[in-house]
């Protein structure tokens, strides 16, 4: 981005702690308010944190933000303390356009950004209500986790993960650096969208998921146990984000609900398509009906970004493991030993069974040498 290399700002009123602890130099050298203590607003004051950025914090719930406080995502703000450069709201999408509005208006000369995960309808809010908006900029940081609040806050959730920015043709380069520099702090990849563009992306390739894996998830209600415990890996990938807050996932859904409206009548086609087809697997072209869709999957996945946001692909090892302490760590010592890099992970147990199978993801150059060396060294795989 043309403003992602600029030089350092300094703020006349600039506040950096000089001696927070910390061996990584900011590009942010002002002091930034977080309003909104939850998960992603204490994740950037732990991350900012770490680079000796003075953060301030602000949330509706004193219990909320004393906690944040508590984990080392900044501190309370008061009176006494000057305007910051930068303010990032990190609330609830249902309130993310009034917050923004009194940010505006409290601290004038600031640059004001959110981290909502929908940008179209509070950006068209504050037009409506007719707001200067040269200073605030829209950005959305693709990092989550599956619960929420500050206990849950990391600093390093955003490493490595794409983070939108939205602006439009009145935003100040310096306002945008600003925004850009927060970002890379923080260890991610900035990249400039359109609100509907921003909207319509993460429609698909997180809002949908999201429905999908709930609705999967809720056809294990009526199920007996007996089933539910023949459970394995693909029903744990299928609906591991099932396990979402509901109150949120509300809010987000009603304000993208257009995006994700067409894009659940689209998939809606393809189940009926493929359950048409699945009817009655022997009527002419039904089976070709099947494994076109079922190569479709094939395809898309491919499309998923690998390790970093890379293109790079990885080949998965299957070794089991005896359910005995030190197991897994010998395991891990021993791939280094063989100067394999682990690029993934996964653990499961079996059920009833002492032992567990590690799912390792290898580049694919490695995964045959992988393979023979630690059967070599009595591992055994699948």
């Amino acid at each position: 981005m043309s403003a992602a290399g600029s030089q350092f700002l300094k703020a006349p009123n600039s506040t950096l702690d000089e001696s927070a602890p910390s061996a990584l130099a900011a590009r942010v050298r002002s002091a930034v308010h977080v309003i909104g203590a939850g998960l992603l607003g204490a994740s950037v004051g732990l991350g900012l944190r770490e680079r000796g950025v003075d953060v301030t914090l602000e949330d509706q719930s004193p219990t909320t933000v004393a906690l944040a406080a508590d984990y080392g995502a900044g501190r309370l703000r008061t009176a006494q303390d000057p305007e910051p450069a930068l303010v990032v709201v990190a609330t609830p999408p249902d309130v993310t356009a009034d917050v923004i509005e009194r940010a505006l208006t409290t601290y004038p000369n600031a640059v004001v950004t959110d981290v909502a995960s929908v940008k179209l309808a509070p950006y068209l809010e504050l037009l409506r209500r007719g707001l200067d908006l040269k200073n605030y900029v829209g950005s959305h940081p693709m990092a989550g986790r599956e619960r929420g609040g500050a206990i849950m806050a990391r600093a390093d959730l955003f490493v490595a993960r794409p983070w939108v920015i939205c602006r439009d043709h009145e935003t100040p380069a310096e306002a945008l650096a600003l925004v850009e520099d927060v970002a890379l702090d923080l260890g991610a990849t900035p990249l400039e969208m359109t609100p509907e563009e921003h909207d319509r992306s993460v429609g698909l390739v997180s809002h949908l998921p999201q429905v999908i894996s709930s609705l999967l998830a809720a056809r294990l209600i009526p199920a007996s146990e007996q089933a539910v415990g023949l459970a394995g890996a693909g029903l744990r990938d299928t609906t591991r984000i099932a396990s979402s807050d509901p109150e949120l996932w509300v809010q987000i859904l009603g304000a993208n609900r257009a995006p994700v409206v067409d894009l659940l009548d689209a998939f809606g086609k393809d189940l009926a398509s493929f359950a048409d087809a699945l009817r009655d697997p022997e009527q002419t072209g039904a089976k070709r009906r099947i494994a076109d869709l079922l190569s479709s999957g094939n395809r898309g996945v491919a499309r998923i970004p690998g390790k970093h946001g890379s293109s790079e692909r990885f080949t998965s090892i299957m070794v089991l493991i005896d359910d005995t302490p030190g197991q897994l760590g010998r395991l891990l010592t021993e791939l280094g030993e063989l100067g394999i890099n682990m690029e993934d992970l996964r653990l499961e147990h079996s059920p009833g069974a002492q032992i567990g199978f590690a799912e390792i993801a290898v580049l694919p150059e490695v995964a045959e040498r992988a393979v023979t060396d630690l059967v070599e060294r009595g591992w055994r795989t699948l």
